[in-house]
């Protein structure tokens, strides 16, 4: 079997939610569900326990209030997301007079990091006087015994001269784990490219689709005209039985199959992740299990050659694969 994400390792763990990031002023850290607070917070946590409600915008600088993710009880090596969460939410968020490099660097400092990390940044840490940040989800992009990729998906709201404006990145964290635990090696934020002048009509629908829920960096590389339509169409055909809420597509993932050197299908633009269905996250021991089986299932019959979950449907036929890494997310490959 060809896996186009990445193999895995280790035991399980999983997600709940916190109070606020300490250090980041006004209550902005964290990162959110695939849709802006205002419409609803993170889910899909281990515990059917999140916040109820994202907190409301901040009256004094226009931006959301946000929620800190933190990992639960059923997240295979919860230490590592942790770990890659807390970075990232340390350098994407900050209160009024807190913007730049200088100050994250002690905001990562503070972390026991290296400030040097805040060099490998890029979008998330972009110029303004304040910034919210609110994660969507954190998956694996690969586990193995000492070694992490941990997926950080953000939505992020900046403050510049009084104008607030939204964006957001997938960052690639990567991670190594000695006799002290994990600890942050570098960091590769999504380049999705300029949006192309025209689009597939299938990429169109997808944008225009309300049962298709895109994050920021995964939005834009469908803009960018870089992902096959075998994608989009497989999305568009999904979307008329579930609500998908997508983690990643293009940018913002490993370039190999992680431990491997075996290329990926998602920087080619022929997969794309799922991390939540119908509302209820894949991770989710709660999450019933038959509707990850159907979902899968039904991925392979829109197309996908490559279809990996946290468990193995029967009768395979080739198609399904379960690890470690896919415990938390599906991934749906194409191989045109």
């Amino acid at each position: 079997m060809t896996h186009t994400c990445a193999p895995g390792a280790p035991p399980p763990g999983r997600r709940a939610v916190l109070g606020a990031l300490a250090g980041v002023a006004l209550g902005v850290a964290g990162c959110s569900s695939s849709s802006a607070p205002a419409e609803r917070p993170p889910q899909g946590s281990a515990s059917p326990t999140r916040a109820a409600s994202s907190s409301p915008a901040s009256p004094s600088s226009g931006l959301p209030r946000t929620t800190p993710w933190r990992p639960g009880s059923a997240e295979v090596q919860p230490a590592a997301k942790l770990r890659a969460v807390q970075l990232v939410e340390a350098i994407g968020a900050w209160g009024d007079g807190h913007g730049g490099v200088p100050a994250a660097r002690a905001r990562v400092a503070a972390l026991g990091l290296p400030g040097d990390l805040v060099g490998q940044a890029g979008p998330l840490l972009p110029t303004a006087d304040q910034a919210a940040l609110q994660v969507v989800d954190a998956q694996y992009g690969g586990i193995l015994s000492r070694s992490a990729s941990v997926l950080v998906v953000c939505r992020q709201w900046t403050r510049r001269d009084g104008t607030v404006g939204a964006g957001g990145t997938t960052v690639d964290v990567r991670l190594s784990r000695s006799g002290h635990g994990w600890t942050v090696d570098a960091l590769h934020p999504a380049h999705p490219g300029p949006a192309a002048r025209s689009l597939a009509p299938e990429v169109r629908g997808v944008l225009s689709d309300d049962r298709i829920v895109l994050p920021p960096a995964a939005a834009a590389d469908l803009r960018s005209g870089q992902v096959h339509t075998s994608v989009a169409r497989a999305m568009l055909a999904l979307a008329r039985g579930y609500r998908l809420e997508v983690s990643v597509v293009r940018s913002g993932h490993p370039l190999n199959v992680f431990g491997t050197g075996r290329p990926s299908d998602h920087p080619r633009g022929r997969a794309f992740d799922v991390w939540r269905i119908d509302g209820h996250a894949v991770v989710d021991p709660a999450t019933p299990r038959g509707l990850i089986e159907r979902f899968m299932r039904d991925a392979a019959a829109a197309g996908s050659y490559n279809v990996g979950g946290p468990l193995l449907p029967g009768g395979a036929a080739g198609r399904f694969f379960s690890d470690p890494t896919h415990h938390d997310h599906v991934h749906i490959g194409f191989r045109t």
